[in-house]
């Protein structure tokens, strides 16, 4: 693995927290409740993301192919989904808890706040198993906490807290949602995942821009507020 920043060592400590929270059964942090149709799913959050480029889509094309072949019912979020979370709002709900004018808030201060902000590296190394879905997990360099630091100061400001639960509230990581289950998946299954984790490249990526979007937790359903670029 890449040399890890003091930084990064601290991402790697939660990550592992969650690893541990996930084998023990011991979830104490927001996740969304499966469903039986992704793509239809009703449910609507309001959240920001970074929609990354053909190269990252096309690498990670190559991770979930050889999982696709095992289980028909998985739902492996399409190209034009893949997504980096950047900053929850309002977690999945419906009806959605947020309206017109939250929203117009909400992008009053994300203008303010991204264009102030720099680009960052994304260093991905390894995928993860939640009881519902599987991630693509990465650390970064420390401007992404700033970004989030700062988008949380202005949203408190504006009336906007967040309304998701995480187990640290510190030290952020980038992960990416590959794929979403619809059932408890299957020991083949998982023992792919781990191969293909342990055999994966690393690989960074670089991040220039912000989006505010509302949109199901497969992003099917999207609706693309704005977009600022990072400098």
């Amino acid at each position: 693995m890449y040399t890890a920043s003091s930084h990064q060592k601290q991402q790697l400590a939660v990550i592992g927290q969650i690893e541990r929270a996930v084998d023990s059964n011991r979830i104490n942090f927001s996740t969304v409740t499966p469903t039986t149709n992704y793509a239809l799913d009703p449910r609507l959050c309001l959240t920001s993301v970074h929609f990354p480029d053909r190269s990252f889509i096309e690498t990670v094309r190559k991770l979930i192919e050889p999982l696709k072949k095992i289980d028909k019912s998985i739902y492996f979020y399409p190209d034009t989904s893949f997504h980096l979370t950047i900053k929850n709002l309002r977690t999945i709900n419906d009806p959605a808890n947020f309206d017109e004018p939250l929203i117009a808030k909400a992008q009053t201060v994300f203008h303010q706040v991204i264009p102030l902000h720099h680009a960052f590296q994304a260093y991905y190394y390894r995928l993860l198993l939640f009881p519902g879905n599987l991630v693509l997990i990465g650390t970064t360099d420390e401007e992404l906490d700033r970004i989030i630091f700062d988008l949380n100061r202005g949203l408190i400001q504006a009336g906007i807290p967040d309304d998701k639960v995480y187990l640290n509230d510190k030290y952020f990581f980038s992960n990416v949602t590959l794929a979403r289950f619809t059932k408890p998946i299957s020991q083949a299954f998982r023992a792919k995942v781990s191969q293909i984790s342990e055999a994966m490249e690393e690989f960074t990526y670089r991040v220039d821009s912000v989006s505010l979007v509302t949109a199901n937790a497969s992003l099917n359903r999207l609706r693309k507020i704005n977009t600022w670029r990072l400098k």
